[in-house]
């Protein structure tokens, strides 16, 4: 593979292109399913092949294929050179690149259990177990249980002279339940909704997730949700769970943040954002406790790596400090409008697909607050776990976001269970009402597998690091007309 990839650079380099890269990318995936103590999903895949990326006089070209030959990567890197030279009829201002630094390196995900050396049958047996407990509670109509792994070997190398190898190993796991009386329709997760959490980490992740220990307490809660009261509609304190304020980070900083977002490149998808680039260094994005940093070096994160797609090493950068926004997500062709080198977030979904600017893990950094004393402190508010829903506009500016359950805050105690939450609000106004985190002892890492972007879509895996955390004046419930 060496002989062919470095045959490919000396061409690129024989046809004096400003820059090319290629990635020879090769991904197994093993996923099971199972539904009311049947098995839905049983899944084994792989793919291989490769992409070349190619700058020519500052217009990008781009192209690829799963036949690995000699022939077949010339022919390839012909097409991308090709399309480059069609680029320049529409490139503008033309690309700016600066150079990067030569790395030859190799990186693994550290793992204790390789998951694709566990028995097929001890993955199937725990699922259906926890599956099955979850049934014994009879208002229980729909129990399901998920496990997936995944292992991603990447070879990138660059006329630049770098040459990196790199496996990615990634597992997870979640359980939920559904209860239904009449009409009304209730759903617990564990340990998160939307399939459970994930992590780049080997089956001893899904080992200490421990699903069956969870699985009763599950279908439990989702009989009680029944049968709870409503969420209240009222302006009051929010208090959010570490998953539910996982998901606030991903949508409310971690998109607006991609700078090929800020600069309107990337649009078609799901929108653009509120920030600009001027406002780095001085906006006021959230209270001065607030401190957010992308973090692609964090130990099982899911958006943690060795090097992203460009060839930069992970690295762990400031994002919000103190309150004010300091940095954005940047690539190698984006950072210089921030006066800043990449900080390497360009990460492409398998070998046919261009590297796009995606969050790493977006993390919370913790507080002082125990979770406890956030609570007695509080004399009236939610406190709501497990996302449900979620909507933000296309500016990411605005949203909704509802949950699988919470409870009422009274007099600084939990009061009694609420179905059906949902809270509101504005990004920044949001961000500046955070009055309180907990602390490290309250952390988590959360993975989400299912980030989407670009056209052709992409999807990425990304993580969030959060301690609970408290708002205040935060619209609960439905909001009420005026009169």
């Amino acid at each position: 593979m060496k002989t062919l990839i470095q045959n490919i650079l000396d061409i690129a380099r024989l046809k004096r292109v400003d820059y090319a890269d290629i990635r020879i990318v090769h991904r197994r995936t093993e996923e099971i399913g199972v539904k009311n103590g049947n098995v839905e999903a049983f899944t084994h895949d792989e793919d291989s092949g490769f992409g070349i990326r190619v700058l020519f006089q500052g217009a990008w070209g781009f192209a690829s294929s799963s036949k690995m030959t000699k022939t077949e990567m010339e022919t390839v890197f012909a097409k991308a050179l090709k399309i480059a030279r069609a680029s320049l009829k529409v490139r503008g201002n033309g690309v700016v690149y600066p150079s990067a630094s030569e790395r030859v390196d190799q990186y693994r995900t550290p793992i204790s259990i390789d998951p694709f050396k566990i028995p097929s049958e001890k993955k199937l047996n725990l699922l259906l177990m926890s599956d099955e407990m979850m049934r014994r509670n009879r208002n229980v109509k729909i129990s399901e249980a998920f496990m997936g792994s995944y292992k991603t070997e990447k070879t990138f190398a660059s006329t630049e002279g770098s040459y990196i190898e790199q496996e990615i190993v990634e597992c997870g796991a979640g359980i939920s339940a559904t209860a239904i009386d009449g009409g009304e329709i209730q759903v617990r997760s564990y340990p998160n909704s939307f399939r459970g959490n994930f992590a780049t980490k080997g089956y001893e992740w899904i080992e200490a997730l421990a699903l069956k220990d969870h699985a009763e307490r599950i279908a439990e809660e989702a009989v009680q949700l029944l049968y709870a009261k409503p969420c209240p509609s009222k302006v009051t304190t929010l208090i959010l769970d570490n998953s539910q304020l996982a998901l606030q980070i991903h949508e409310s900083i971690g998109h607006p943040i991609e700078l090929d977002r800020v600069l309107g490149t990337e649009a078609s998808y799901a929108g653009t954002s509120f920030v600009r680039p001027e406002m780095v260094g001085s906006f006021k994005y959230g209270a001065e406790i607030v401190n957010v940093v992308a973090d692609a070096t964090y130990p099982g994160g899911l958006g943690t790596f060795g090097y992203d797609d460009e060839g930069i090493q992970a690295q762990r950068v400031p994002i919000i400090s103190q309150g004010i926004l300091v940095n954005l997500l940047t690539s190698r062709e984006t950072a210089h409008v921030l006066g800043k080198e990449s900080n390497g977030t360009m990460r492409a979904d398998g070998w046919n697909r261009i590297p796009l600017i995606r969050m790493t893990n977006i993390n919370l950094e913790p507080g002082e607050w125990t979770l406890e004393n956030m609570i007695s402190d509080t004399e009236e508010g939610v406190f709501l776990s497990t996302n449900r829903s979620w909507s933000i506009d296309d500016k990411r500016i605005n949203f909704q976001f509802g949950t699988e359950i919470g409870w009422e805050i009274k007099k600084g105690r939990l009061g009694e269970m609420i179905k059906n939450p949902t809270y509101t609000g504005i990004t920044p106004r949001f961000w500046n009402s955070c009055d309180a985190i907990a602390n490290k002892d309250h952390y988590q890492m959360w993975g989400t597998p299912n980030c989407g972007k670009g056209e052709p879509g992409q999807v990425a895996h990304v993580g969030h690091g959060a301690s609970p955390a408290r708002f205040r004046n935060v619209q609960v419930g439905v909001m009420k007309g005026s009169d």
